[in-house]
């Protein structure tokens, strides 16, 4: 798998001053934790499943959850666990025949289906990453990980864990600290099963009765900006304990999969004049998910639940390695500069402080093994629409 990897290598080398690294469902995890990007949610009932897994892969799709849990209702589990031994079946017997199958995990809603599931796939457990672990906390927390760790014992190989951080315990203040210690301890204990952390928003604004809408992002929501800030600085630090976590779902598109065609089509910018594709996004409604990718970066998130593909572009592009962040962190990482100090950046508009920015140049390198790093003139737009005409 390589990000960017569905586009013509002559136009992903236009790009790039660095292209995005390949990677595999054994390359490390510190790399899978931050290659997972924008993981695409599809219910597990999808009768054409393998089908559209393949389809979303050649459009540059690299992480999928198939869900069991609150995408589907209660009366179709068992049909959905059906389903989801057939079409892993479907998708190994095809798999010379079409693109690298995505990173996959399956969604669960309790302990015993990790077991099961992973029983029932047999072979195909070859093809299944992990599993995603909703409403976490210590205590369903252990559960979900001991199943797991059983599970690894059937399948004979590494299964990853997504703890799901969206329950009453970690959203009310009362509560909040110790629910958040715990869930540090018993991810700590399994560290070496735990992907990354993912942030379930839209249950945190249902304890409320609230909705924000496309223009607000998840920070304009105060109740919400204050979990995320505890979350990250008890389970995000860079000091060695903390874990990746992924920005939170955004819920607004519009119909079909292929929505900015149209607007490419007429976009002065594919004629040589200089508009910027923002302006094409706005009005399809996508300012505020482009506000929010931004926002989650700068909040300590990187990643994010999509549940449609047309979110997943501007994720990854929105996730390239700037051609000025690249030469800010290469300045900082010299080993000349071990002793620390201050430079001022070769673009000329900032001081880089090498000992408290190293941890920022660490965490940027290795997004730009993943994602690359963009030439010097190439931003946004120009990925974006490369990603599109792909």
């Amino acid at each position: 798998m390589r990000h960017f990897g569905h586009i013509p290598s002559t136009v992903r080398s236009g790009l790039f001053h660095r292209e995005p690294a390949e990677f595999t469902a054994d390359s490390p995890a510190r790399t899978l934790a931050v290659a997972l990007g924008a993981t695409l949610y599809s219910p597990a009932t999808r009768p054409r499943l393998a089908d559209d897994i393949r389809k979303q892969a050649a459009r540059g799709v690299v992480s999928m959850v198939l869900c069991l849990e609150d995408s589907i209702s209660d009366a179709d589990v068992e049909a959905g666990e059906a389903n989801l031994v057939h079409q892993f079946r479907d998708l190994a017997d095809g798999r010379a025949d079409g693109p690298d199958v995505p990173l996959l995990f399956i969604r669960v809603r309790e302990p015993r289906q990790i077991t099961d599931l992973v029983s029932r796939l047999g072979d195909t457990v070859g093809l299944l990453a992990g599993f995603v672990l909703p409403k976490f906390t210590e205590t369903r927390g252990s559960a979900f990980l001991d199943a797991l760790t059983q599970a690894e014992r059937t399948a004979g190989r590494r299964l990853y864990a997504m703890p799901v951080l969206e329950s009453p315990e970690l959203l009310h203040l009362e509560t909040r600290a110790e629910t958040l210690a715990g869930i540090a301890a018993v991810t700590d204990k399994h560290r070496d099963r735990v992907l990354a952390l993912r942030l379930g928003v839209t249950d945190f604004c249902s304890a409320y009765g609230l909705r924000r809408s496309p223009d607000m992002t998840a920070y304009d929501v105060k109740v919400v900006a204050h979990v995320i800030a505890d979350v990250v600085n008890v389970l995000g630090r860079a000091d060695g304990t903390g874990f990746t976590i992924t920005g939170p779902v955004w819920e607004y598109f519009r119909p079909g999969e292929r929505i900015f065609k149209p607007q490419l089509r007429r976009s002065p910018f594919l004629e040589g004049r200089a508009e910027d594709l923002r302006t094409a996004l706005i009005e399809h409604d996508m300012d505020g998910l482009l506000r929010e990718i931004e926002l989650d970066r700068a909040n300590g998130l990187l990643g994010k639940t999509c549940i449609h593909p047309t979110h997943v572009l501007p994720v990854h592009a929105l996730s390239v390695v700037s051609h000025e962040e690249w030469s800010d962190a290469q300045d900082i990482l010299r080993p000349e500069q071990d002793g620390g100090g201050v430079l001022r950046s070769a673009y000329t508009n900032k001081m880089n402080e090498v000992k408290p920015h190293r941890a920022w140049a660490e965490r940027t390198f290795v997004r730009a093994e993943v994602f690359g790093v963009a030439r010097e003139d190439v931003g946004f737009v120009e990925l974006l629409t490369a990603g599109l005409a792909g």
